[in-house]
């Protein structure tokens, strides 16, 4: 099977994305990423083990990476940039997978299309104006600049915890990512759409908050214990007010937790999954 490291790009409209798996006959599972990643910022053990039970596709929205057109000011537009791609792949029904902002505008693309989604997984996520989530801005600057100061990356401290066990565990993912060789390698995100896509989160987190009524597909939630990203009691409150959903805590990690635990994620996610897609 092809490795999500040698996996090209591939475009569609104003689409970057990436295509890989054993089961292109069943459902697609559409993936979205954090704030400033690209397709190069997944963990490639993870979309593998992944890919190894599922059809996964991993896609950039417009004005990221290798992706035409600009970021849009708030979530709900992403949501919408995210069922334009899924029709223009000709697509009735999918499963989606959304991490951290991804998951934010994981829940939108529910809310706006529900009949579209078979299975929803939310990762290291939160609702709208869910606890923390308007001062994504304030930690993410304040980590940027002691990273700098410390020579190490931004995700060291924003996705692991920040101990001893944390710096192992990253040094182990940021390795993983960094192993995608030049002739593969994604665009960079411009400092411009970043700074858009912390304007849109911001609007999330000081918008009323949801009760999550309209989310009734079945739902997995993700996240690790000590997530200070987007703090834990998010998903705890998600898994409380969506009735079809579980939840899955993972120990000592942080908001990268499905990276961390990579293997058993992919298999709790594929798990999960499998289940008949709903008539």
């Amino acid at each position: 099977m092809t490795s999500y490291l040698t996996t090209p790009n591939k475009f569609i409209g104003q689409f970057a994305y990436r295509e890989l798996g054993t089961d292109h006959d069943g459902l697609p599972l559409i993936m979205l990423t954090h704030l400033s990643a690209t397709l190069d910022d997944w963990d490639p053990l993870f979309i593998d083990q992944l890919a190894g039970q599922n059809h996964v596709i991993a896609v950039e929205l417009p004005g990221v990476g290798a992706s035409r057109g600009q970021v849009p000011l708030t979530i709900e537009e992403m949501a919408s940039q995210v069922i334009e791609f899924v029709q223009l792949l000709g697509f009735s029904k999918i499963n989606l997978l959304g991490l951290s902002m991804g998951g934010m505008i994981a829940q939108a693309v529910a809310e706006k299309k529900p009949e579209l989604i078979n299975r929803l997984v939310l990762a290291g996520t939160g609702s709208r104006g869910g606890q923390g989530i308007a001062r994504v801005s304030t930690i993410t600057f304040t980590t940027m600049i002691k990273s700098f100061f410390k020579h190490t990356n931004p995700k060291r401290y924003l996705f692991y915890p920040h101990d001893q066990q944390g710096a192992q565990k990253a040094k182990q993912v940021l390795g993983r990512i960094g192993q995608r060789t030049p002739a593969f390698a994604d665009e960079k995100i411009k400092v411009g759409a970043f700074l858009r896509q912390l304007r849109a989160i911001k609007k999330w987190g000081t918008a009323p908050a949801d009760d999550l009524s309209y989310l009734t597909m079945p739902t997995l939630i993700i996240n690790g214990d000590h997530d200070t990203m987007v703090p834990t009691p998010n998903s705890y409150q998600m898994h409380d007010q969506i009735k079809n959903s579980q939840l899955l805590i993972f120990p000592d990690s942080g908001h990268g937790s499905i990276f961390q635990y990579a293997p058993v994620a992919a298999q709790k996610i594929s798990h999960f999954l499998a289940a008949a897609p709903i008539q």
